[in-house]
């Protein structure tokens, strides 16, 4: 089993270097300077316990690459970027191709099954951190990151209990779950808060803003008839196994909507987080106000190149009509 993994950032990088640390078969897909320092110099990964370097191969893109039988495609890169990359992979990966979606939201599954029969939903409990070409850092140890999968739209099979003892093998908890979706909507409900974290920073009380947000999201799920995990269900399932601690003396310092404020790269992830609840609200005749000013306030921080904190939680709510 090869794993190609798409999308060389925070996610992708850790888990394409804890995976060919563990001897497995890897090769990244990534881009621009990312890319060039890869092939340079090798995937540096920070960590609690210090840094390590991997000379990992590294394509520009999925026909770069002699696709096999064997392969599965673990795509990392955020919503936004999921269809483009898809319709890459079509035209070069065998169509039975296991795709793995190890992704925040919960419209990547769907889009993958337009294309491959085989698809596979990741419910990601993963720090990690990419903020400069060619380093990663992987906030967690011992355990990197908690990768429950199943296939999607339910059920479990050889392949999702293949790839998750790949990743058990890598430092990662994983269980093959059937029921995968139920458990990515609870992780939706959680990266509601993405947005406000990336518009305010952590330094600021946001429990109000992000009470209202999940609210919202809660009732977009009900009068859609979409079942999520119960919250101390998957509070018992994380219990203490992410063990965040700093790197290089530093905190982390914020999420992955966070981090693409700080890196400017020009666009954001709301519209698959926040804006998965507004077009639920839509649907179903639920306001969701609030959801949709944050992912709108992010699109145009993200398109202005505005740094991560430049509003407060007080600001937000009083722009909601």
């Amino acid at each position: 089993m090869r794993f190609i993994v798409y999308g060389a950032g925070a996610i992708g990088g850790v888990l394409g270097a804890r995976l060919a640390g563990a001897g497995k078969d890897v090769v990244l897909i990534a881009r621009g300077a990312h890319l060039e320092a890869i092939r340079r110099d090798g995937l540096t990964v920070e960590a609690p316990s210090g840094r390590t370097v991997h000379p990992i191969k590294a394509a520009a893109h999925p026909a770069e690459i002699e696709w096999t039988q064997g392969d599965v495609a673990l795509l990392a890169m955020k919503g936004m970027d999921t269809e483009a990359a898809l319709r890459e992979l079509a035209a070069v990966a065998p169509p039975e191709t296991p795709i793995v979606c190890v992704q925040n939201g919960v419209a990547n599954e769907r889009a993958a099954l337009r294309m491959f029969a085989n698809v596979y939903g990741v419910c990601v409990m993963f720090p990690a951190t990419h903020l400069e070409p060619g380093v990663v850092q992987a906030q967690s140890e011992p355990i990197t990151g908690l990768l429950d999968l199943g296939r999607y739209p339910e059920g479990v099979d050889d392949t999702a209990e293949a790839i998750a003892a790949a990743l058990r093998d890598a430092t990662f908890e994983s269980v093959p779950r059937p029921d995968i979706m139920r458990w990515k909507y609870t992780k939706l409900l959680m990266n509601l808060g993405n947005s406000i974290d990336a518009l305010c920073g952590r330094d600021e009380d946001r429990s109000d803003v992000l009470a209202r947000i999940r609210e919202e999201g809660e009732a977009a799920l009900a009068a859609a008839g979409i079942t999520f995990t119960p919250w101390e269900t998957d509070r018992e399932r994380r219990g203490d196994l992410l063990q965040v601690k700093p790197i290089n003396g530093q905190q982390r310092s914020g999420g992955s909507s966070w981090q693409s404020l700080a890196r400017g790269t020009g666009s954001i992830e709301a519209d698959y987080l926040n804006g998965e609840i507004v077009l639920l609200g839509r649907l179903h005749g639920v306001e969701t106000p609030v959801n949709e000013l944050a992912r709108r306030l992010a699109n145009q921080a993200a398109r202005a190149g505005t740094p991560p904190g430049s509003f407060t939680p007080d600001r937000i709510l009083e722009l909601v009509h």
